[in-house]
Parts: C-alpha cells; structure tokens; sequence
C-alpha cells in the first residue's frame, strides 16, 4: 500500500521541467523559466516488501499534485530553482480519507563547474545542492495517503552531460538525500523490528540515479530516462499491516518526456512526461503522467 514518492514530490518535479536539478541544461543569465506542472500518480498493485500483491482493501491510490515552479539564471553558470506543490491524495474503496494540502518547498542550486568542447561536441559537469522543508503540518503518520514524510532534506548531487552536434545526447545524475526525523501525533510507535517510546522517528537517508538519453535541439527535446531509488535502511510493510513513514522504499522507474517551445508567443513551452514503476520495495507500481505549461522571461538585453 505504499505510495510512490521518487524521495518526495520534491524530486519527482526535477524530473519535469526545463533546466532541472538533474539534467545537462542551464537557464541563461538574468532568466527565468516560471510556470505550472499538474502531476496524476495512480497505482493498485504494491510491493509488501519484496512480496507483490493487490490492493482490494483500499482499490486504486491517486495522487495529484499541481506544483509551480521557477528557475532563475543567476549567472550563466549558477542557477537557482524552486518549486511549491499542492498535492491530494484519495483511495477509490475503503474508509480511508484522503488528504490534501501544500506539501514541501524545495530550492535548489546548480552550479555547471565544468565544460569542455569539442570539434563537433561537448561535455559538462553540473553540481546541485538543494534545501525542502514542510510548508504545512500535515501529518506523516498515514501512509499510503500521507502528503509525505513531514522532513526537512538536503540533497547533494553530481550529474554529467554530453552532447553532440546534431543534437544527441546522454545524461547521468547521482544524489544523496539526508532526511531529518519526523515527528508522530502518538507518544510511541512499533517500527516493524522495535517498539519505541517516542513520537521522534529516525528517517533513512535516500540514494538515487536518474539517467536519460535523447534529443535537444531547437524547440525540441524528446528523452528516454531510468530512474532509480534505494533506501538506506528502514524496514518493511509487516503483513496485512498499513506502511510506516520509515520503511525502506526502493523503487525503478523507467518513462519518457517531451518538451516544445511554440514559434509563438516566444518563450511558451509545454511539457509532458509518462513514467512507470518497473520493479519496487514496500512501493506501489504506479502510472505517472506529467503535463504542464512554462514561460521563458528574458531580462538580459544582451540576449
């Protein structure tokens, strides 16, 4: 019955946009790309550890989210991005209720330290630190319909790029996610392996992968991706149990995203993207599709 997260909603946006966290693109100096991404996330079928079943008590799991984003071109080497979501969540059977709410501020900084051209290509390296933390109180301890996991997080990550001159391209980013405790409305919880006294859980941190190959050239970027989640600790759903906030939550994902700038009015672009989950751990194998519409300001005369 868990729900599928890619880490947080905070994650699963840098996978949506423009000039992301996780890709090869910077935003020019004095730009900015702002705009608005609605995500549906839907599942039935879960992984109860590494057990795959039905989810007939509660059906179908939803998850919508319409997040705004933006990323300013700082320099031509240092970006900034953030993004807020608004995110609902309901279960189509059952008596659980949904939730919703705001979910998690994210900022992030990308910094291209790196890059070398070729004759008829080029290569570059990119680093990321991003900050998210709750924007509301919402509460971590219902799972599969919490907004998430109520922690504030830091994410390191590297990524590579590169790139030839007809437009082709291949993409690798790696991040570490260290996740703060989260707090429980109850003075003690049983985690799976341990009865505690306390409303404080310890969180496992996160390591993920994103790869991506494809087209950007133009208007146009078209891209095949793979994403891959693992949990650094965190036990299992306990049979016929609902999850708990920390299970390990390991998940592949695999998808494809497509990007256009319309001829007019210039700096319109539409953006869409599908992605499934392939294989997991206490995860859902969730459809996740993705559209939304950005717009490109330009303050840089000289541009």
């Amino acid at each position: 019955m868990k729900k599928i997260y890619l880490l947080l909603l905070g994650f699963i946006p840098a996978l949506s946009f423009a000039q992301t966290l996780t890709d090869g693109l910077m935003m020019p100096k004095k730009n900015i790309c702002t705009g608005f991404m609605y995500m549906h996330d839907r599942w039935t079928d879960y992984w109860e550890g590494e057990l795959k079943r039905d989810n007939g008590n509660i059906g179908h799991v939803t998850t919508q989210s319409l997040m705004w984003m933006g990323n300013y071109g700082i320099t031509n080497k240092i970006n900034v991005i953030a993004t807020v979501p608004y995110v609902k969540t309901r279960a189509s059977a059952g008596t659980l209720h949904g939730m919703e709410g705001l979910q998690d501020l994210s900022v992030g900084v990308k910094y291209n330290f790196f890059r070398k051209k070729f004759e008829k290509s080029a290569f570059s390296t990119f680093a990321v630190f991003n900050f998210s933390t709750p924007l509301s109180d919402y509460t971590p301890d219902f799972f599969p319909l919490a907004l998430g996991a109520h922690t504030t997080n830091l994410t390191y990550r590297l990524t590579a790029h590169f790139k030839i001159e007809q437009g082709w391209f291949v993409n690798a980013s790696g991040g570490y996610t260290w996740r703060s405790n989260t707090t429980l409305d109850r003075p003690s919880y049983y985690d799976g392996n341990e009865f505690v006294n306390s409303d404080e859980v310890k969180m496992p941190n996160v390591f993920d992968v994103f790869v991506s190959m494809g087209y950007h050239k133009g208007p146009l970027q078209a891209e095949l991706n793979y994403i891959q989640q693992n949990t650094l600790g965190g036990g299992d759903i306990r049979r016929q149990d609902m999850p708990f906030v920390s299970n390990r939550m390991n998940m592949i994902k695999t998808g494809a995203t497509v990007m256009f700038y319309l001829p007019k009015p210039q700096g319109l672009a539409l953006r869409g993207s599908a992605h499934y989950t392939l294989a997991g751990r206490n995860a859902g194998q969730a459809t996740t599709l993705m559209a939304g519409v950005l717009y490109t300001f330009k303050f840089n005369k000289d541009q």
